[in-house]
């Protein structure tokens, strides 16, 4: 690819040439064989279930891009099973060893990395650029995680020596792996929030279950046959599908796992870490449960900037990260220029097949998301000025997916409960402030704190990063308000209802979640 050229969601919006021809060559492909059956991979070898479930295009609900297993409750235990058998060996293996092969599979994802995108935009209905960046984040996570192991030496640490007279006291701080780890992924960024938590978990020590969202397992088993053809030994890491309330659910019951990462919802993670605690001891849990992004503008900020980066973080993936700016804070004196230019750049968006490179919004996930756009934006008609958007597209190829028009809502008040509840669609509610304070008191009353974003002078920015209550914070960005955090660059990780650990992914102190700590002490 061009020389220099690094793919990152702040780079992605003029990539050079060669990478759209490598993406039409590998879609050429990959949808020359859509419809196959996919197994489980239970202990290092494929399993199927009785049952079976067909994924579908949300772009076009009437393509089967593959069949795959409804696991069972058994099959749930038979993969813990293999996690537990594989532990002592691999938690054994010196970290130099586990570091090279995890580089290998960081290798592989590299190598598939056009093929991964092009499943990924099909089943997700992410845009080319969008899946693209999806997988290259998830080689450069685990690749982090490895950076971090080989930076702090394994995380071997001499400690103080006793005043003891007459003999000699040692001790050592040693961080280990906890044991089986379960990965719960989410369909938004089915690779990157895959590989990044399975990755640490696995530099750690730890073995691994996985197990996709229901909406996007071929992208997770895509990224599972990675970590197999790196040579990871059979059952360091297993890889189930089925539905969250029997298969998932059963995974959460087991005395078998030692500590979780679930990326999702509020409501389902709050469910998980109640559930996780009725075990027979306190395990560790790592959640990043969604976002209710503000970004604040001030009459200090460069309009055409601001509206640029607010665009493209409440309308990439159809407004379906939870890092997505959903609401937006602006002193009255700018108010009306901006919003003029938000609603311009908003109905300039192309919409249609994921995989067209004009193409921006591609379709929701699935039927549940589609009524859900339906029946918020209704409501937010009765509050509110719809200024663009706030309709389904029914017609001609869109007929055919679950496709949602941006959606700017004004003169919402702010009491409203929409301002506050993760809609997790294209719909972004603007509203009018009299100065900073009051943005920011708007803006961090709320249960969440994810991402934010600031639009002002760098004296404001300041101000602004002292006072906000969220773990991802941006100013003065037009590559995305709220979006495009990075591994290495920009950890990714949230306050409150967002995210149980207070560490961000691919950050400092990410990798040491998946280890516990042991000391060591020897008298001579």
């Amino acid at each position: 690819m061009a020389e220099q050229f690094k793919l990152t969601y702040a780079t992605m919006f003029n990539p050079p040439e060669e990478m759209h021809t490598r993406f039409d060559e590998a879609l050429a492909k990959v949808r020359a064989n859509l419809g196959r059956e996919y197994g489980m991979i239970i202990d290092g070898k494929e399993r199927l279930a009785a049952e079976k479930f067909e994924d579908r295009s949300p772009a076009d609900t009437g393509v089967v891009l593959g069949v795959f297993q409804k696991g069972s409750e058994q099959d749930a235990r038979d993969a813990l099973a293999a996690a537990r058998k594989a532990f002592p060996k691999w938690s054994r293996m010196k970290w130099r060893e586990r570091v090279a092969l995890m580089r290998k599979v960081a290798d592989k994802v590299d190598e598939r990395t056009f093929e991964i995108a092009a499943a990924l935009a099909m089943e997700v209905g992410k845009n080319r650029n969008e899946a693209l960046g999806d997988v290259a984040e998830t080689a450069d996570l685990i690749r982090y995680a490895c950076d971090q192991m080989e930076k702090n030496g394994g995380f071997i640490v001499e400690m103080g020596h006793d005043p003891l007279p007459g003999y000699k006291a040692t001790n050592f701080s040693v961080l280990r792996p906890y044991g089986v780890w379960l990965v719960i992924s989410p369909f938004n960024f089915p690779a990157a929030l895959t590989g990044g938590p399975s990755g640490a978990a696995l530099v750690a020590g730890n073995t691994l279950v996985i197990k996709p969202a229901t909406d996007t397992p071929w992208t997770v088993r895509l990224l599972a046959e990675c970590f197999r053809e790196a040579g990871l030994p059979d059952g360091v890491f297993n890889f189930v599908t089925g539905p969250g309330r029997t298969l998932g659910q059963a995974l959460i019951d087991s005395p078998e796992v030692d500590g979780v990462t679930f990326t999702g919802s509020f409501e389902v993670g709050m469910k998980i870490y109640r559930d996780f605690a009725n075990g027979r001891y306190v395990r560790p849990v790592i959640l990043e449960l969604g976002g209710k992004n503000p970004a604040i503008v001030t009459r200090q900020a460069d309009l055409e900037r601001a509206a640029i980066g607010i665009v493209r973080s409440a309308f990439g993936l159809q407004g379906q990260k939870c890092s997505a700016c959903s609401r937006v804070y602006i002193e009255e004196g700018v108010y009306d220029q901006l919003v003029s230019r938000l609603v311009d750049l908003t109905e300039k968006l192309v919409i249609g097949d994921p995989t067209d490179r004009k193409v921006y919004l591609g379709p929701v996930v699935n039927q549940n998301s589609y009524q859900d756009y339906k029946n918020f934006t209704e409501e937010l008609s009765q509050a509110g000025t719809i200024l663009t958007g706030g309709k389904v597209l029914v017609e001609g190829d869109y007929s055919r997916g679950y496709f949602c028009s941006p959606t700017l809502v004004a003169d919402v008040p702010y009491s409203h409960r929409l301002w506050k509840h993760e809609m997790f669609l294209p719909i972004t509610t603007l509203g009018r402030v009299k100065d900073l304070e009051e943005a920011m008191r708007l803006a961090n009353d709320v249960n969440y704190g994810l991402t934010a974003g600031f639009y002002g002078s760098k004296e404001q920015a300041e101000w602004f990063f002292e006072n906000i209550q969220a773990g991802v914070n941006y100013a003065n960005r037009p590559q995305g308000a709220t979006t495009g955090a990075w591994p290495g660059f920009q950890p990714f990780g949230g306050w409150k209802g967002s995210g149980a650990s207070g560490k961000n992914a691919g950050g400092h102190y990410y990798l040491q979640l998946y280890l516990h700590e042991q000391i060591r002490t020897i008298i001579e």
